[in-house]
């Protein structure tokens, strides 16, 4: 099986909120991922562009196959839905790990 890496996202402008970029990707074991920037975004930068190489860090969160958020794969101290300025290593990092869950 072929993993999926950030290189495989395919990105679109936001058509809603202010702007930006956002792309998700499903995976074989039904999570997906969801990796967005912007001006709202917890990205760097935080503003309105139109290109995934145009940021250095993105936002993202996991969703279970029942559609809600996890936090599954985050850190065991994180409390929120989203991870926020994440670079493009920590983000493989972390598709690789939900991929790898059965």
């Amino acid at each position: 099986m072929v993993m999926k890496t950030f290189r495989d996202l395919v990105f679109h402008k936001k058509k809603y909120h202010t702007g930006g970029i956002n792309s998700r990707a499903e995976f074989g074991n039904g999570f997906s991922i969801s990796v967005i920037a912007g001006g709202l975004a917890y990205s760097t930068p935080r503003e309105e562009k139109d290109s995934p190489d145009d940021f250095e860090a993105f936002e993202v969160a996991v969703f279970a196959p029942d559609g809600e958020f996890t936090r599954e794969f985050f850190p065991e101290d994180h409390n929120d839905d989203v991870l926020g300025w994440q670079e493009r290593g920590q983000i493989n990092a972390l598709m690789l790990l939900i991929q790898s869950k059965k």
